[in-house]
């Protein structure tokens, strides 16, 4: 009995009987011993078809874990570090502005200040193979601003901005074989 099924098979006799005629009192009792050593026997025997089905439902799961292990999409980040470059923003002028700039960050995005009062001064790492950049945008209330950008440095651009939300922006190019920018 597994899983609290019971198998129960067809006894065939191989005696052969006349119609009409009875077993006797003996053969009933060779038949039922018979019967009962067949279910005793069946009764402790694994399902093999339960076994298999879960072997084969272990394996698929198996495999399923190992591909996932084996088969990733994922590059191993690079330990090198990024090479950079020394940058110096400046923003000078009158009023309350917007600052946005490229500081040293693999992904290159630009970092973000709001409502810094000016004059203002930042010096950073910026990744080479992108261009630095400064950008300035004045708020409602207008002013000047004038920002400025050095690589390595060396004066590379100047911009000026005036009026309400005026805007003005400094970049530049670094190469990096020769160490010039």
């Amino acid at each position: 009995m597994i899983a609290g099924v019971v198998y129960n098979r067809p006894v065939h006799l191989s005696v052969h009987r006349k119609p009409g005629s009875f077993m006797s009192s003996s053969e009933i009792a060779a038949n039922t011993a018979q019967q009962e050593s067949e279910h005793a026997s069946t009764e402790g025997s694994p399902d093999r078809r339960g076994l298999l089905a879960a072997g084969i439902v272990l394996l698929a799961c198996l495999g399923l874990v190992g591909y996932g292990m084996l088969n990733t999409d994922e590059q191993p980040k690079s330990t090198a570090a990024t090479p950079v470059v020394d940058v110096m923003y400046e923003v000078t002028g009158t009023g309350t502005s917007e600052i946005s700039y490229l500081a040293r960050s693999e992904d290159g995005t630009a970092t973000v200040e709001k409502g810094v009062t000016l004059p203002w001064k930042k010096s950073v790492q910026a990744p080479l193979g992108k261009a630095p950049t400064v950008a300035v945008t004045l708020d409602g209330r207008g002013g000047q601003a004038t920002c400025t950008l050095a690589i390595r440095g060396k004066h590379v651009q100047r911009a000026t901005a005036t009026g309400e939300f005026g805007r003005a922006t400094c970049s530049g190019k670094v190469l990096s074989g020769d160490g010039q920018g």
